[in-house]
């Protein structure tokens, strides 16, 4: 069942139960996941899983929070690029062409944790802010006005984009109508 040597302790352990969670929610959702099912995914022992993470959300959180990293790592490394609207469009959808892409993570959690105070909801908020911050960016490098407004309904636009990308299952549709839509938005002619 495993591609690779389970590894023995430390860190390692820790990413190899956040690897198997991720799977899992990716394919199931993150509520139909026990951490029983989790741990059968990773093949380690309860002892070995609840010494990592105390509870079932804490590997949530954790799963989001990587998922964070790698979206704060992909911002970071188009900060310098002149992007134009069509390759916004395909950065915000770029996930749609993940292995088994089940929908936006920030999304699917959010609707799974419906109160606002719930620590998965912070990592979700984090994101959204990280996001909106980075379309702001964006926004001003092209002189747009209302950018703050303008970056809310782009990122809108985006949460609606990736819905239908994983209902369509069109990433290349959802991608174009996505760069008309933000054209739409920006005053640039399709």
């Amino acid at each position: 069942m495993q591609d690779r040597p389970r590894p023995a302790r430390g860190p390692a352990v820790r990413d190899a139960i956040i690897d198997a969670a991720a799977a899992q929610f990716a394919e199931h959702g993150i509520r139909a996941v026990s951490a029983d099912r989790i741990l059968a995914a990773a093949g380690f022992s309860k002892v070995t899983f609840y010494r990592h993470f105390p509870t079932k959300d804490d590997v949530v959180v954790a799963y989001l929070a990587r998922e964070l990293d790698r979206v704060r790592a992909a911002i970071g490394a188009a900060e310098d690029q002149t992007w134009d609207r069509a390759a916004l469009a395909a950065a915000l959808t770029q996930e749609m062409c993940r292995p088994h892409y089940r929908g936006c993570p920030f999304i699917n959690a959010a609707a799974e944790y419906p109160d606002p105070d719930h620590p998965v909801r912070a990592v979700v908020a984090e994101f959204r802010a990280l996001m909106l911050a980075a379309i702001t960016t964006w926004l001003e490098r092209r002189g747009t006005d209302n950018r703050v407004e303008r970056a809310e309904q782009i990122m809108m636009l985006r949460d609606g984009a990736l819905v239908a990308g994983y209902l369509d299952h069109d990433v290349d549709g959802v991608a174009r109508a996505l760069a008309d839509a933000i054209g739409t938005l920006v005053g640039e002619p399709t």
